[in-house]
């Protein structure tokens, strides 16, 4: 496949990716650490991270608006829900296996 072909279906898949998590907030960040160890925040980071291997400036809380699809603090005030026991309990488990 030719690169510049594969970077654009990589960037299509990532922009379908964040719109999926935009769309779906109800899914909880600690769900997603349970189940897939990354979250909406590890998204962030790493979108950081890219940026800053290209040479652009991208802070962390511009990125999280980039992934949240608004600035964090309001996504956190309107969808975010206290973490259950069972998913915090369930969460250490899974960094104890690690």
């Amino acid at each position: 496949m030719v690169e510049n072909i594969r970077t654009e279906l990589e960037a299509a898949a990532f922009r379908r990716l964040l719109k999926h998590l935009q769309q779906h907030t109800e899914v909880q960040n600690i769900e997603l650490m349970i189940l897939a160890d990354f979250c909406r925040n590890c998204l962030a980071k790493w979108y950081v991270e890219a940026a800053e291997g290209q040479g652009v400036a991208v802070d962390y809380e511009q990125a999280r608006e980039i992934v949240y699809g608004m600035p964090y603090q309001d996504w956190k005030a309107q969808f975010q829900t206290e973490a259950t026991a069972e998913q915090l309990a369930a969460y250490g488990r899974k960094q104890e296996a690690i």
